[in-house]
């Protein structure tokens, strides 16, 4: 995803674009910038990592859910780097295992969400978050997190898939019966043929043929064939 300046409040340009995106002052407002995007389903991903940093300088400004919040955000545009990004704003004893504080615990849980993405095991994603109530808490203030997620996997689905079963498409987007068709329809132009889901051909999941050509020069066949004649010294 990424992220359409033109969108961005001015006054968050405006600090991003000075040296007042390291004055500590602008904590509040970058806090308030990161609620707004909860609440609109928006994403940006310069302001979050400026506030980051500002809390990496000044500790005792740190909100732990407004990092978590940051964190969970950078999960709806997965395959990005963005949550590793994060991560390494982070204090170092942060993912210690096992968790030290509610904090700690908090962001090896998004972490754990975090790795199965990746992994493109989607099914286990939805397990996992459905498994405490603590996930459910972490991302309460985002809202359409599933709906995102889901637009997430569905665009990874169009790029690597000509067509997939039901049953298996239901398990990654967490979605059966009527709700699950009507995603299929408004996604992508995808058109569910019985158990399978058909997708359209795109230049991502198109089968492409590839040539590979070597040049070798005469000079070179020259010297091996010069030392298969070389008799040992």
């Amino acid at each position: 995803m990424t992220f359409d300046t033109s969108t961005r409040p001015e006054h968050i340009q405006g600090i991003l674009s000075s040296l007042d995106r390291y004055n500590p002052e602008t904590v509040t407002i970058f806090q308030d910038y990161v609620q707004h995007q909860c609440d609109t389903k928006t994403y940006d991903s310069l302001a979050n990592l400026a506030l980051l940093k500002l809390y990496q300088f000044n500790p005792h400004l740190t909100r732990d859910e407004t990092i978590t919040n940051i964190l969970v955000k950078a999960l709806t545009v997965f395959p990005s780097a963005d949550f590793g990004l994060c991560l390494h704003l982070l204090p170092a004893n942060t993912l210690t295992e096992p968790p030290i504080d509610p904090f700690a615990e908090a962001v090896l849980k998004l972490f754990s969400l975090s790795r199965l993405l990746e992994a493109c095991q989607y099914k286990e994603f939805w397990i996992t978050l459905e498994s405490d109530d603590l996930y459910a808490d972490l991302v309460a203030d985002c809202v359409g997190f599933e709906e995102l997620i889901r637009l997430r996997i569905a665009s990874a689905t169009v790029q690597s898939n000509r067509e997939i079963t039901r049953d298996l498409l239901e398990g990654w987007l967490n979605l059966t019966g009527d709700g699950f068709e009507s995603f299929v329809k408004a996604a992508y132009g995808w058109v569910l043929e019985g158990d399978v889901v058909k997708i359209p051909l795109n230049k991502e999941n198109e089968a492409k043929t590839t040539v590979t050509r070597e040049n070798v020069k005469f000079d070179q066949f020259q010297r091996v064939i010069k030392r298969a004649y070389e008799q040992p010294a």
